[in-house]
């Protein structure tokens, strides 16, 4: 059976694969968008998005939803699947999912996003689902009336820790650098709530627990004492690893595993293959800077199917 065709396929289903989808429907390209949900890391902004332009303050699944509803005004072709692998024979590129088959297109954007990146200290495996998790938005609410731990000291772990302010009646911060480095905005924030206690210079040696997660044990990098917190929840919150092990032959890499791209127009180094968004080398990860990669990948696509 011949596989089906298009001109372009999109994988992923954060802002820069929306928003390529828009305007690749626009630009009248028959277009496929393969992701597995939609949203990407937008879905785990349980705080209020507030750098967006046209809205003052939106939650992350307001947003993905009004990214969605716009899509799907549309006649973009979607699979619901995860992507296997790529490859390209001649001038056609062959996508295969876990569940639908092969695909073909002329053009690939790669906006796969990233995945939450591990802590990968003892007991973290064992707990996930059991005190250890990496969606805020998804479990704030398991952990109503509790301690928990948020691990890393950045943007998502002060969101994540103000999110969790509704519910949880102890929130750690903890960064393993001297210093938090989110922004004033959140950080002054968390400076104001009762139940958050901020830490620095913390490094997380393993997390303990019988059924569930019961403690947290940890270093003081400056004094070197070793130390526990009693929490029943663990929030990783130490950045992302770009989702890419699907296209690796295809594409060049930099020292975190993220897509090299041309910066003018997301080009890969293979002919017809560009990637978007934070799966790429682009310097800054933000959602507007996001959707603007997938529309500037979109218009190279469109300029290399004319050619």
């Amino acid at each position: 059976m011949a596989n089906k065709k298009y001109d372009l396929i999109i994988i992923g289903g954060g802002p820069a694969a929306i928003a390529a989808g828009i305007y690749a429907a626009r630009a009248k390209i028959n277009t496929l968008i393969i992701a597995k949900t939609f949203g990407g890391q937008m879905t785990r902004k349980t705080v209020s998005i507030e750098n967006y332009p046209g809205f003052k303050s939106i939650s992350g699944a307001d947003l993905v939803k009004k990214f969605v509803e716009h899509l799907q005004e549309y006649n973009v072709k979607i699979v619901s699947d995860s992507t296997g692998v790529i490859k390209k024979i001649g001038k056609t590129f062959s996508v295969k999912t876990a569940h639908e088959g092969w695909f073909d297109a002329m053009a690939v954007i790669v906006a796969s996003g990233a995945d939450p990146r591990p802590l990968e200290v003892p007991g973290e495996k064992e707990f996930i689902g059991r005190g250890v998790s990496y969606c805020t938005a998804c479990d704030a609410p398991i952990f109503a009336d509790k301690a928990v731990a948020v691990i890393g000291g950045g943007n998502s772990g002060f969101e994540a820790a103000l999110a969790l302010t509704k519910y949880a009646k102890k929130i750690y911060i903890l960064e393993y650098a001297a210093e938090v480095k989110a922004e004033e905005s959140n950080i002054n924030l968390a400076q104001k709530s009762k139940k958050i206690k901020i830490m620095t210079s913390v490094e997380v040696k393993k997390i303990l627990g019988d059924k569930f997660v019961s403690s947290v044990e940890y270093q003081n990098r400056r004094t070197g004492q070793a130390a526990a917190l009693d929490v029943q929840g663990v929030f990783v919150e130490i950045g992302s690893i770009p989702a890419t092990g699907f296209v690796k032959d295809l594409v060049d890499f930099n020292e975190r595993d993220e897509i090299i791209i041309d910066s003018r127009t997301c080009a890969t180094k293979t002919a017809g293959l560009f990637a978007a968004g934070d799966v790429t080398d682009v310097q800054y990860k933000q959602i507007g800077i996001a959707a603007g990669e997938g529309v500037k990948a979109l218009f190279s696509v469109a300029n290399y199917l004319r050619k």
